[in-house]
């Protein structure tokens, strides 16, 4: 066992001399088997040992002991010992889950390498859950031999192994009581699939593990195929081989804040690419809206249209992105940033509503045509300040003012526009 944990370690470069390794250990006979190891190895791997138990405190006094039996190991052997503890319960993905992003939390916290006794057969029952619950080619590829300052040096050993190994060493161990029962899918898993499997063929959970690291090296290339620093255009997605194309996607998902992105979140994002309609936009978890914005796709928050502001003269108001000015015209200008006009009564600075017009160069034209023609992002609009008094619309920011309302002659109102945030 010792020589294919050194084999597997050197494979995926997990250890240099001078690291200092903190091994996870729960007291089962993986975790006992893993320090062990280290501890006989440390001086060939040139490395500084120590261990790290996390008492999650479910399961009453047996928690307790599984930390004394621990603390004992790591005394008996001179390793520096790291504990943590917490209570948990159970959230979103149930109490298994809420149990481990504990215990990681604790463990990253910990400065050095973490080692974790995952085993081949782990690995193997992950890819099984994975594929029950559906996957792509990443679930496939199991659980990764590193992460980080994580590493697993035990993936390439099977269950089977690390019993000889404690026998070989008379080491003792814990058993963990819930690993008895069948609440989890994981433990039914291993308590009844596992075994039918073997009896087809004694190896499975080795060969498991070994597709599932194969397989995550097929996905390390399509991934790096697809790591792009801006979005390609949408023409070039769609000329992207269908495999490139979904993980391109998937990464800007995940940078845009979708934090977990589905195969039907991606498909949404894909589809995008074929609508016919140039401002199409598909509507994903936590509020983001994935636009199409002609030849580009864009990820948004979406938020509520900025409330309605008043705009004195002299004086200054400020609304969405921008800062908006107004004063007594000293020359007669009409630009998309600013245009004199000639008001009556009340000034007020609002979104665009259904229905607005404006008469331009061209004629009279609707907000929305105007702005479809000008690409600007249908998310965007609304942010776009339209600014009108008591007898109508006046102009727009970056299309200028309504030709019925343009000042044509001294004295006028000069309303002008400065960007103030990008988004």
């Amino acid at each position: 066992m010792l020589n294919k944990l050194t084999a597997f370690v050197k494979q995926y470069d997990m250890i240099q001399p001078g690291d200092t390794v903190i091994c996870a250990v729960s007291g089962g006979a993986d975790s006992v088997a893993l320090l062990f190891s280290l501890y006989l190895l440390k001086e060939k791997l040139g490395i500084t040992l120590e261990a790290a138990h996390f008492n999650h405190h479910l399961r009453g006094e047996e928690s307790d002991r599984d930390e004394a039996f621990v603390r004992d190991f790591c005394d008996r052997y001179d390793i520096p010992l790291h504990l943590g503890g917490g209570t948990v319960t159970a959230g979103k993905k149930g109490l298994e889950a809420a149990a481990r992003d504990a215990r990681y939390a604790f463990l990253r916290g910990l400065s050095g390498k973490i080692a974790t006794a995952h085993t081949a057969d782990d690995n193997a029952e992950t890819v099984l859950l994975h594929l029950i619950r559906g996957t792509g080619l990443k679930g496939l590829g199991g659980i990764m031999p590193v992460s980080g300052h994580v590493i697993r040096p035990m993936l390439g050993i099977t269950r089977q192994e690390v019993e000889a190994f404690l026998e070989e060493w008379c080491l003792s161990h814990i058993e963990d009581s819930s690993n008895g029962g069948d609440a989890f899918l994981r433990n039914r898993i291993r308590h009844h699939v596992m075994p039918l499997l073997k009896e087809e063929n004694p190896r499975i959970g080795q060969n498991l593990s070994a597709m599932a690291l194969r397989l995550r090296q097929d996905e390390e290339y399509l991934s790096a195929q697809a790591d792009f620093e801006i979005l390609p255009t949408v023409e070039t997605l769609k000329a992207m081989h269908p495999a490139v194309r979904s993980r391109c996607l998937e990464a800007f998902l995940r940078k845009n804040g979708v934090r977990e992105p589905e195969q039907v979140h991606i498909a949404a994002a894909e589809k995008l690419l074929y609508s016919p309609k140039p401002s199409a936009k598909a509507h994903l978890p936590g509020g983001i809206t994935v636009s199409r914005n002609y030849d580009r796709l864009e990820c948004l928050t979406e938020t509520d249209a900025p409330e309605d502001v008043r705009l004195s003269c002299p004086g200054e108001a400020e609304f969405s992105d921008f800062r908006i000015f107004c004063a007594p015209a000293q020359e007669l200008v009409n630009t998309a940033e600013a245009f004199t006009v000639q008001t009556a009564g009340t000034i007020t600075v609002r979104s665009r509503k259904s229905g607005d017009e404006i008469r331009l160069s061209g004629g009279t034209k609707s907000l929305k045509k105007l702005f479809i023609d000008r690409k600007i992002p249908a998310a965007c609009r609304g942010r776009i300040p339209v600014v009108e008094d008591e007898q109508g619309i006046l102009g727009v920011c970056s299309l200028g003012a309504d030709l019925d309302r343009a000042a044509k002659e001294l004295p006028a109102v000069m309303i002008r526009f400065e960007k103030i945030r990008n988004n």
